[in-house]
């Protein structure tokens, strides 16, 4: 796990005091809102894709789905997601410790708009137990990530993302 890499890309940008490590699992949206005791929106999920140019991570809110149509029209492909150890050897992380710091190199970082109305979010941060404190700006300043809008309610896929604005 590239757990000490996090801390090592954290430290030098002096956001190591945003780290948090627990002693149960964050490796899922419910576990990582438990964990850090926040509502799950606040969770930000790094997802994954395989594309026709390389790996790329998307974060988007915890309670937000990927709009296979948005991802089609923004990549100009269909969303491909890896599986299994695929996830580690494309991204340098584990699944459920997917995050938007110390990737391999050549994985394109984006944020989705779904996180952009919170004060605060949490990724992942290398581990399936641990997570960054971060504003969404704070996010974007440290990952250099370009904002794109591929997230759908998970309910119904004409509804705005009410559920992730902030609380």
């Amino acid at each position: 796990m590239k757990t000490e890499q996090v801390k090592d890309f954290l430290a030098s940008r002096g956001f190591l005091q945003h780290y948090m490590q627990f002693a149960v699992s964050s490796a899922t949206v419910e576990l990582a809102a438990q964990a850090v005791g926040c509502a799950p929106e606040h969770i930000v999920k790094t997802l994954a894709f395989k594309t026709k140019t390389g790996p790329i991570v998307i974060c988007v809110c915890g309670a937000a789905r990927v709009d296979n149509q948005k991802f089609k029209a923004v990549f100009g492909e269909k969303a491909v997601f890896p599986h299994g150890e695929e996830v580690e050897t494309l991204t340098g992380h584990p699944a459920g410790g997917v995050c938007p710091f110390a990737l391999n190199e050549g994985v394109r970082i984006y944020l989705d708009e779904s996180i952009r109305p919170f004060d605060f979010v949490y990724p992942a941060a290398g581990a399936p137990n641990n997570a960054v404190k971060l504003t969404p700006q704070q996010l974007q300043e440290l990952t250099q990530a370009q904002w794109v809008d591929i997230a759908k309610h998970p309910a119904d896929t004409a509804a705005p993302l009410d559920h992730c604005k902030k609380i």
